[in-house]
């Protein structure tokens, strides 16, 4: 065998199958889940190049290890592409992941023990600001605000409980809320309790660049984000700041705070989504996911589906199935055997565990990324009401499978990669 010649089909046939069963899956299904996108060939290229081959530590100009100066190019042109982009005085293109990001957020402002207050995660927030399960929500003391009656967030709660407990940090965003933040709101409340303002925004970092979502950098103190979702990169996570002062802390927090090295060829395909997004064609695509996100919500209202808020100002949208006598769980495994792949989420005040839920998570990044328009995710609207109303009776893997083949015939029309 030659180690630099022999294809994978051949080294490795199992894994082969694997990976080619999982892009014939991609290609023949609707991908719906919101934490989900379709990279470009440009990405898929930088991330399989053999700069994975180099390690390095440390930062530009002052590595741990030598022949770096290709990677030091690389991860200049991230970070000054990141910042451009934002507008953002600082950036750290080195964490590998969202909740890497927050855990080095945390490592560089906290110690243990110190109070954090952030959004419930049954209310749309996000396991890295505090779940119980997580470090975050162990080595932290964790208040959380929520959303009211009609499931818009509570500010009023969110201040009360700033009041009362004096947060060292307040974290804004989270994973499953789809309404516009009013950071400003925030941004009051922890100027007056003295508090540090983080905002994730990794659900709806591309429509800020595009200008159709409120910018939390200038508002925030520190906003976290990933480049996988809206983004449409690849895996990985980065931190920005309007502050320089911050820089600091915040570089060693990353490294060596909670990561040792830099995973390069991530660092590289961060750099062309970075790129990508800078184009006319990229605001093109953000303004899609926003008006697709929002057919599919009104399409679902018009259907009796009860969809959380009314609507959405964000790529996602959250779904309640307790009307329907529905769970999360069973919902997403029958409209996956209809080619839509989505999530089971928990809703607000869930009776159901974590395992089970009772509502449904959709997103819009990777249909809008192949080519959906609004007439396409007002027809996906109807096939997921049509899966979830047969649910109610025994039709439903009937009308599953019908809706299977109608899928498919649909994304024929918007191939990915390679048919």
């Amino acid at each position: 065998m030659n180690h630099f010649t022999e294809r994978l089909v051949d080294v490795d046939p199992d894994i082969y199958a694997a990976l080619e069963a999982e892009t014939v899956r991609q290609s023949e299904g609707v991908e719906l889940i919101a934490s989900e996108n379709l990279v470009s060939l440009a990405t898929l290229e930088a991330i399989g190049s053999p700069i994975v081959n180099k390690t390095v530590e440390g930062y530009p100009g002052g590595r741990y290890y030598g022949g770096a100066a290709n990677a030091d190019r690389i991860e200049t042109l991230a970070i000054a592409r990141a910042k451009q982009l934002f507008g953002a005085s600082y950036a750290n293109v080195q964490p590998h992941s969202g909740s890497q990001a927050n855990l080095a957020v945390f490592l560089a402002f906290l110690n243990p023990g110190d109070t954090v207050l952030s959004m419930d995660l049954s209310a749309g927030g996000h396991l890295s600001h505090g779940a119980g399960p997580n470090i975050s929500g162990k080595w932290f003391d964790i208040v959380n605000y929520g959303v009211d009656g009609d499931g818009f967030l509570d500010y009023e709660l969110m201040a009360d409980m700033a009041r009362e407990r004096s947060p060292k940090l307040i974290i804004a965003g989270g994973s499953a809320y789809p309404r516009a933040i009013d950071f400003e709101r925030f941004r009051a409340v922890a100027d007056e309790v003295g508090a540090m303002l983080l905002v994730d925004m990794a659900h709806w970092a591309g429509l800020v660049v595009a200008g159709l979502h409120p910018d939390p950098v200038p508002v925030a103190d520190v906003v976290t984000a990933t480049t996988y979702k809206n983004l449409r990169g690849v895996r990985g996570g980065f931190i920005l700041s309007h502050r320089t002062d911050l820089a600091r802390k915040l570089n060693s927090a990353v490294f060596p705070g909670v990561q040792g090295s830099v995973i390069l060829n991530a660092v590289a395909a961060k750099a062309v989504a970075f790129r990508e997004a800078m184009t006319p064609e990229f605001d093109n695509y953000a303004t899609g996911v926003l008006d697709n996100a929002r057919a599919l919500a009104s399409t679902l209202v018009e259907r009796d589906i009860t969809v959380l808020t009314g609507g959405t100002d964000t790529p996602l949208l959250l779904v309640d199935l307790r009307p329907l006598g529905l769970t999360g769980a069973a919902a997403s495994d029958v409209l996956e055997s209809a080619g839509l792949t989505a999530n089971k989420n928990g809703v607000p005040d869930d009776p159901e565990s974590p395992r089970v839920t009772s509502g449904l998570r959709f997103g819009s990044s990777a249909g809008t990324a192949r080519g959906l328009g609004v007439a396409e995710f007002t027809q996906i609207g109807h096939w997921i009401a049509d899966v979830l109303q047969a649910m109610k009776t025994s039709t439903a893997q009937p009308v599953a499978d019908r809706i299977g083949e109608d899928v498919k015939t649909l994304v024929s029309r918007f191939p990915i990669y390679r048919t």
